[in-house]
């Protein structure tokens, strides 16, 4: 089941500023009961850590998962979980948004959740219940961009991969569209054949995209963007 998606993570601002850029990487989908186990001397290239994830203190990806889900009410009885992430490459991970499609035993979709790191070192995630359109909305409660305040709504499309990525995010503030986040990409085997040129390509995948989160921050400063406050954040319950 594990599969790479070679993609590319394109953002568009049209407020306050337009401004546009485009990242190309590489994403996990994994089974987070089962994470892939490479050979020895790849391992340093792919870690899946469950203290990465839902406050890290669960002792597996999945218990953190449940741990969440419980807090919302919500019971897979078991049911399968497919989780689309970053690995820890060389010891450092930076997950912006790591997604989870969670099913019943049945193998019926019965929500997805979407867990967002900010680079001040918090999460905070999201439990949508996409309808027939695959577009679920939800209020946004979390500091991301230092551009935009804490307020308006999400519109997002999360269909579960299959050969093809296609995930769009959109913030919405007074009904319009002020932000929009979308990753395109074809699945490849998780096989090392496939994992090596990947990771040769994008060297430090997820110190890259930190690193270019800061760098184009800075640009919008410089160009004049207004930094919003940041407000505590009250950690959830399952997440902290």
């Amino acid at each position: 089941m594990p599969a790479l998606y070679p993609c590319t993570i394109a953002h568009l601002r049209t407020s306050p500023r337009r401004y546009a850029l485009r990242h190309r990487t590489y994403l996990w989908y994994v089974d987070p009961d089962r994470p892939p186990r490479l050979p020895l001397l790849l391992r340093p290239l792919a870690r899946f850590d469950a203290r990465d994830h839902f406050g890290g203190r669960s002792p597996t990806l999945r218990a953190g998962l449940e741990r969440y889900l419980a807090a919302q009410g919500v019971d897979l009885a078991g049911g399968p979980v497919t989780m689309l992430t970053q690995a820890r490459v060389f010891g450092y991970v930076f997950n912006p948004l790591t997604l989870y499609w969670c099913h019943d035993p049945s193998g019926a979709l019965v929500c997805v959740v979407a867990e967002v790191h900010n680079t001040y070192g918090e999460r905070h995630c999201y439990l949508l219940r996409p309808e027939g359109s695959q577009l679920a909305s939800v209020e946004k409660e979390f500091y991301v961009s230092p551009f935009f305040p804490v307020d308006g709504d999400y519109l997002m499309r999360l269909p579960e991969p299959g050969q093809s990525l296609n995930l769009t995010v959109r913030l919405m503030r007074s009904g319009k569209p002020v932000f929009t986040a979308t990753v395109r990409g074809e699945r490849r085997a998780a096989t090392p054949s496939v994992l090596l040129p990947l990771a040769l390509r994008h060297p430090w995948s997820t110190a890259v995209a930190s690193l270019a989160i800061r760098l184009h921050g800075i640009r919008l400063y410089l160009r004049g963007l207004p930094v919003r406050p940041r407000p505590f954040h009250r950690p959830q319950e399952g997440v902290e």
